[in-house]
Formats: structure tokens, sequence, C-alpha cells
């Protein structure tokens, strides 16, 4: 709903939407077919400042708020998934990171060439056995000397197969509980850390998820983000906000489902006249448009309140849930609309209706959200 943006940010909207339908929506099935990684339109986005947005200026970052953010993940989704996923955890998750919790030496060593897209970031809070677990981490991190010893696996790490520098969310003191987790830096190539990819995903296929391995991996001190034992608090802040972005990324894949159904019913004919003008359709239609427009608002205001320093966790909770939610009932509707032509590859909508199924799932589950909505709702409840 453009008239909620600034004249900036619409002119930003319109810069990403050109750039988004000459150089990501021509190359997005073929990014999807080949688990191909979008170097070539990262370094575009980059070219654009895009992969510093957000960031501070101060550390070679474009600036900017999240509803900026939230205009671009929309047009960039809208015609790549893969490209937005990728966009998100480099900026929101791994980039951010550092940016909200790093000193300002380690802003100065790693923002800079992470803001200029000369190298690429990732986050890695997910292990083989926690998933929605982030209190049951097993990678550990100990002392010895002026260095920690890390060991242990993350897994279904988004990025991790192409990333230069890693947040990393490591368990330091078990018997602390959710004080003895700890989040550190890691950056590639570092002694005694193996990336393996994971191949076959149903969606998002060029992301280069991959599982890493710490076997004795030897870290400087220097790279602990934060106090040992902040990385729990450290980690819910940084998914509060990123979640957000999650959302936004779910109204451009539900926009480009929509837009593709919109053209189809325009132009496909049965039974003497375009499909566009039976009632069944049109219904079809307004229902996708209605659920795409409320999305947009939740996500809206989130991001409203995350730029307006206020508290945002279960807004953006509730714009994740919904928006993800939302844009699987559309990319469905879109399928059903295109009928046999969008169960078969290459169309738009097949890849969107399989890229759109891991918004329910990664960056908290459809079912955390709305623990995390009911626990603000209820409060602390006698027992």
């Amino acid at each position: 709903m453009r008239p909620l943006y600034s004249e900036q940010q619409e002119m930003l909207a319109a810069t990403v939407r050109e750039f988004a339908a000459n150089e990501l929506a021509p190359k997005a099935a073929e990014v999807d077919e080949n688990e191909q990684f979008p170097w070539e339109q990262m370094k575009g986005l980059a070219g654009l400042g895009l992969t510093g947005l957000t960031i501070d200026e101060e550390y070679g970052g474009s600036g900017g708020e999240y509803r900026d953010m939230m205009a671009v993940q929309e047009e960039v989704a809208a015609a790549c998934g893969t490209t937005s996923t990728v966009l998100i955890t480099h900026v929101s998750l791994g980039s951010q990171t550092i940016n909200q919790f790093g000193s300002p030496e380690q802003k100065q060593r790693w923002l800079p060439s992470l803001a200029s897209g000369e190298k690429i970031a990732a986050f890695a809070l997910t292990e083989p056995q926690t998933g929605s677990d982030a209190l049951g981490l097993s990678t550990t991190l100990t002392e010895d000397g002026d260095d920690y010893i890390l060991n242990g696996t993350k897994l279904f790490i988004t990025n991790g197969g192409v990333a230069d520098i890693f947040s990393i969310f490591v368990n330091q003191d078990r018997a602390a509980g959710y004080r003895g987790i700890s989040a550190i830096v890691v950056e590639k190539g570092t002694s005694g850390f193996t990336v393996n990819p994971q191949h076959g995903k149903m969606g998002m296929r060029g992301c280069e998820t991959a599982e890493l391995v710490f076997e004795n991996c030897r870290v400087p001190k220097a790279n602990l983000l934060g106090e040992p034992g902040g990385g729990y608090r450290i980690a819910l802040k940084i998914l509060d906000s990123s979640r957000i972005m999650i959302a936004a990324q779910c109204v451009g894949l539900a926009k480009g489902a929509l837009d593709a159904a919109v053209s189809y019913a325009q132009q496909r004919k049965a039974f003497g006249s375009v499909i566009g003008k039976k009632q069944a359709v049109q219904f079809m239609l307004a229902d996708m448009a209605t659920e795409l427009d409320a999305a947009r608002l939740l996500t809206f205001r989130a991001a409203s309140l995350y730029d307006a320093g206020m508290p945002h966790g279960k807004e953006a909770a509730m714009a994740k849930v919904y928006a993800s939610e939302a844009a699987g009932r559309i990319a469905s509707k879109a399928l059903q609309i295109h009928g046999g032509v969008g169960y078969f590859r290459p169309s738009v909508v097949e890849r969107i209706y399989r890229d759109q199924r891991v918004t329910e799932i990664y960056e908290g589950t459809s079912e955390i959200q709305r623990l995390v909505i009911s626990r603000d709702l209820l409060g602390d409840l006698p027992d």
C-alpha cells in the first residue's frame, strides 16, 4: 500500500522494482533450478547500496530505516525468493548482529566489507537437535589462554556455503541456562571450521544452506560479541527485528503470486471468455488482494515501531505469522487459477508456492510466533 511510504521510500521502491524486473526475475528460474547462489544479483544490490541498508554509515553502511528495508524486500522477493533470503540473512541477521552488539573495533573490522557486499554474512543458531529450542545449544565454547575453543555443529545455516563472516551462538556455561549462551564471530577459513553444503531443498534453492562443523576451532577472545553469557538476549533481539523482514519477504512473495494470477486471468480464455470474467476467479483474486494488504499493514506497523525505538516483539511476531501464512494461501490460490500450467516448471507461481513454505518455519515457526504473542497478552500467570 504505497501511500504508507515517504516520497524517498517510494523512490527507493521504484528503483528496486526496476532492478528486480530487469536483473532478478529473468534469472530466478535458473537460480532455482540449478541451486545457484545469486552472485551477480547480489553485486547489483550492493551497487545500489542495499547490502549496507540499516547499517551505520560510520562503518560503511547506507543507514536507513527498517521501513526502507521493508520496501526493498517486497520488491526483491516478488521477483526472486532466493535473492531476498540471501539479502535478509546478510543484512538483518549476520551484519545487524555485529552492527548492534559489536564493539567499535569489531564494527570497524567487519562491517565495511559486509556493507559493501565484498563479503557475505551468515547467522548460526540452529543445531541438529535444537530447532526452535534456542536454549538447548550443544555447541560449546571454552577458554584457552587468549583464545576460545569452539566445538559443535550448526545446521540449516543460510548463506553458510558462501559466507565469509559468521555470527555463531554457543553454550559457554550449560549450568547457567540462558545466561550461559554467548555470541562470537568466526571467519571463513579458521582452522577447525568445516562447511558442508546441504542440497535438495524444496524452495529457496539458491541460498547455499550448509552444515557448520567446529572441531577444536580456535577463535580469538576479541571475536566475542558483547559480554560472556549475553548471547541469548542478542539472538532474541536480532530475531525480533529480522522477523519483520521475513514478513516483508512474504508480502513480496504474495505480491508476485497475485500479480502473476491477475495477468493470467486477464489473458487465459475458457468457455468463450477470459477467466477473469468468472466470478469464482474474481472472488479468489479479491481475497488474495485483501490478505496481501493486511499482511503489508501488519508488517509496516512492526517496522514503524522498530524505527521509533518502541517495543515491537509481539507486533513482529504477528506480522511474521500472518504474512507467512497469508502468502501460503495466496500462492495456493494463484496456482489454482493457473491450473495445470501453474503446476509445472518454470511457472512463477510453482516456484513461489515452494519458496513460501519455509517462511512458516525459519526465524521462528508459526507455533513459536503464537507463543510470543500469547505470552505478551497473558503476562506472568500464577501456577
